[in-house]
């Protein structure tokens, strides 16, 4: 029968992997292999993903993938021959002292996802890295260095992979790293809690001939659940030393780097190489085919030959690119496919799978004396808690009350402090205009740099409020429950479940969502998610949602706030929807994703990720925003006289001769002029005459030149719109944001049919919404796009995409709301 026939609670044994290609090759690693025990948890909303346990932790497949899984009842299988427990070979090669030639231990972390890796990393280093429950929150690698001991540690923590496979970018990352930059020693963190999956990643470790120590990371949660792991045992067995520790409080690092210089030294007993056993069949295969590898030399001097035999056993293309170039090229490839059909008939299964089976057949073996968990068949906290988060009709609701939370504790809890901030701001303007002279610097710094900068500070608790909840459901692993709610919707518009996790990131920032895109294994899937990344609403953006909802949108804020957000999503889901049929044809990649277990995330890691974003967002507001909001001043304040000026200047001349009239209506007639005067000044201003070349184009979506010129200013970054604003729009002393809201609602066209007549009118402030939602993505995000994908066609495409539909989507906005209204 196949797995996608049993029903829930019930568990079976897995007989047989159909299917083939990168399906195969990742639900094999995964656990997925002949003899295993896998039970049916629940079925994801909508008839989506179906959510399974298998090796104690719980992972996500389609139906259509969990029917490539052939199962039979647990009294119903019969223990195969192969793939049994076959111990280990002892190489018999003694410790070297490396502490003779060199006093810096080069170190790199590997690990599967949500083993705490980086978390570990953080607190060895006290680096400050990304930190999150999911697969793939490092995606790229990571290096501090530090001293200690006499020595100098240089760490890489690199990405997050559950094994060393040419599957996936991060596998191919850690996989080149190892080899090229030959590490003096890796640090393989494992979660102790789930050692049957994490200790595949191990053997491969172990197949390279690398000097390892292994960090039973979150050791607290095994002891906590009444777990026994005699990891001693299992160091002498292994020749790897296993040390417990607690990367989320520190516990058990300093002995951990006592134990890495004590292999470096070479003084660790139970360290020593060994090879391990895979069985008569497999270990003769493996030794015809390194023989052939080890005629020529090149590679194997950073390459375990033995690690090589073995992937060209897995038909691993990447290794075959290696090796072409070796003399005997011809000789290796008839001998691995000589080798491989020997395998193959003799375990009547795919070369690759039987290699996957050992590995797991010797992973239980020697867990089987060495470790004991009571709560195999008891529901754990996780599963408990899903029973409500992704319950099939209740998972979706929750989803979205956790969205509306998010956005209106944002919204709602934001406004105190942003009001502390802008009275800040406003005093200090009163404070500089009272004790500087009238002039060109008294006017950059009141009516440029502060007015702009400061009406951007003033939205950073809105900011940090947001960059919280994103790092909690990062820390908590909701965010996986994310992607398994809504793998089926995705799936519909022809997004893999997995671009979900991308896209939630997006709502922080694009660029470092783009970047995440890394973990998927498909080029195409990774493409079309980094065009559509751009509409999700990132932190910048947000700033001016903000300030236009405030100002033109008394109530329901937060479901205006939570409706732009939404806007942006169908937008995204429509583009795929699009692209998939014009552009992405014919692709399909396997949804094969752990749900990892429910965790308090560390406050230490949450204020991390906070201040880290926050810092960034400052650093933008010193930087890009300052320069931005000086040259965007600069526009507005030159050239100071245009042809009308000597007019007015001579009816003020006028009024102050005038003895006909008392001094109080000169004082108001004088300034009646001064305004004229500063209204025809910023009209002629370089901005304006920008502006007004501009205006043409955005006029019909009821835009006027001075939000054209905002919404040019945003395309560095979108926070300088609201900064362009509180320039463009200020007046005499008034820069702060509150009165920035007031100017808005009453400001009128000056030049046309439309003078006199209110600017944001009508339907005006959501189709500016709108505008700034999809159009152009900040140069940065253009940047990444370009970097990632290889190519500037993308790029080219997503500005050209997203303004063209930025336009004609508040176009309609604009038509249809005067037709209502």
């Amino acid at each position: 029968m196949k797995l996608s026939e049993i029903k829930h609670s019930q568990s079976v044994i897995i007989t047989k992997i159909l299917g083939y290609g990168s399906f195969r090759k990742r639900i094999s690693e995964m656990g997925f292999v002949k003899g295993k025990k896998v039970k049916v948890i629940k079925h994801a909303p909508f008839n989506g993903a179906i959510e399974f346990k298998i090796l104690n932790y719980n992972v996500s497949l389609r139906k259509s993938e969990a029917d490539l899984i052939e199962v039979v009842p647990i009294n119903e299988f019969t223990e195969p021959s192969n793939g049994n427990y076959e111990g280990v070979i002892d190489l018999n090669i003694n410790p070297v002292n490396q502490s003779e030639r060199t006093r810096i231990i080069n170190i790199a972390l590997v690990g599967n996802p949500n083993c705490g890796k980086t978390t570990l990393f953080n607190y060895i280093s006290g680096s400050k890295e990304r930190v999150g429950n999911y697969s793939g929150v490092t995606v790229e690698i990571k290096k501090a260095t530090f001293k200690t001991r006499g020595y100098t540690f240089n760490f890489y923590d690199l990405p997050g992979t559950y094994s060393l496979t040419a599957y996936s970018k991060e596998e191919i990352f850690v996989r080149e790293f190892i080899y090229e930059q030959t590490p003096d020693i890796v640090i393989n963190v494992l979660d102790a809690t789930n050692l049957e999956r994490n200790l595949f990643l191990t053997t491969q470790l172990i197949d390279m001939d690398l000097r390892i120590v292994a960090a039973l990371n979150m050791f607290d949660e095994l002891e906590k659940n009444n777990m026994v792991f005699k990891y001693r045992v299992l160091s002498k067995l292994l020749g790897i030393p296993f040390m417990p520790t607690i990367g989320s409080k520190g516990i058990g690092l300093d002995a951990l780097i006592e134990k890495v210089i004590e292999i470096f030294e070479g003084k660790e007993k139970d360290a020593r190489h060994i090879h391990i056993n895979y069985g008569k069949d497999l270990e003769e295969a493996i030794k015809n085919i390194r023989e052939k590898i080890k005629e020529n030399k090149p590679i194997t001097d950073k390459i375990s030959s033995r690690f090589l035999a073995i992937k060209l056993l897995e038909k691993d293309k990447q290794i075959l690119d290696l090796l072409e170039h070796y003399p005997n090229f011809a000789d290796i490839q008839r001998t691995t496919a000589r080798e491989i059909k020997k395998i193959e008939v003799l375990f009547n299964d795919d070369s690759e799978t039987a290699i996957t089976g050992a590995k797991y057949g010797f992973i239980s073996g020697a867990l089987k004396e060495t470790f004991y968990d009571p709560n195999q068949e008891k529901k754990t906290n996780s599963e408990k808690i899903d029973n409500i988060l992704t319950h099939k009709y209740l998972a979706f609701p929750f989803f979205l009350i956790i969205l509306f939370i998010m956005f209106y504790t944002t919204f709602n809890l934001g406004k105190y402090p942003m009001n502390w901030i802008d009275k800040g701001v406003l005093a200090l303007s009163n404070l500089v205009s009272t004790i500087m002279d009238d002039g060109i610097f008294k006017n950059l710094l009141v009516n440029g740099i502060i007015s702009g900068a400061g009406s951007i500070l003033v939205f950073l608790p809105n900011i940090i409020i947001l960059f919280f909840f994103i790092s909690v459901l990062e820390g908590t692993g909701y965010m996986a429950r994310a992607a398994f709610i809504m793998d089926k919707i995705m799936h519909r518009f022809g997004l893999h479940g997995r671009s979900f996790i991308p896209l939630i990131m997006g709502f922080g920032c694009n660029v470092p969502a783009i970047l995440a895109t890394r973990t998927m294994r498909n080029r195409s899937d990774r493409i079309l998610t980094m065009l559509i990344i751009p509409f999700m609403s990132c932190s910048a953006r947000l700033p001016v949602y903000i300030l236009i909802i405030s100002a033109f949108f008394e109530k329901y804020q937060a479901f205006y706030l939570v409706g732009i957000y939404l806007t942006g999503i169908v937008f995204a889901f429509i583009t795929a929807q699009i692209l998939n049929k014009v552009v992405f044809k014919n692709k399909e990649t396997p949804f094969v994703m752990e749900l990892p277990a429910y965790r308090l995330p560390a406050v230490r890691n949450v204020v991390y990720q906070m201040w880290d974003k926050t810092q960034h967002y400052l650093k933008k507001i010193g930087s890009i925003i300052l320069v931005g909001v000086i040259i965007m001043w600069a526009l507005e304040y030159f050239p100071r006289e245009t042809s009308k000026t000597a007019t007015f200047e001579d009816k003020i001349s006028e009024v102050q001769k005038n003895v006909n009239i008392s001094n109080e209506l000169k004082a108001e007639y004088t300034l009646g002029i001064k305004q004229q005067i500063e209204s025809d000044r910023l009209v002629n201003s370089y901005i304006g005459r920008l502006g007004q070349i501009i205006e043409p184009v955005m006029q019909p979506l009821g835009f006027d030149w001075k939000m054209s010129v905002a919404l040019l200013a945003g395309l560095p970054a979108k926070e300088i719109i609201i900064s362009s604003m509180g320039v463009l729009y200020q007046t005499n002393k008034e820069g702060n944001t509150v009165n920035l809201q007031d100017k808005l609602k009453n400001e009128t066209h000056k030049t046309g049919n439309r003078t006199g007549q209110k600017v944001f009118t009508g339907p005006v402030p959501l189709a500016f919404l709108v505008f700034i939602l999809i159009y152009f993505p900040c140069i940065g995000v253009v940047a990444t796009i370009k970097n990632e994908s290889g190519s500037w066609k993308w790029a080219l495409f997503s500005i050209l995409y997203t303004t063209t539909l930025a336009w004609i989507a508040a176009f309609m906005v604009n038509t249809v709301g005067r037709l209502i209204m």
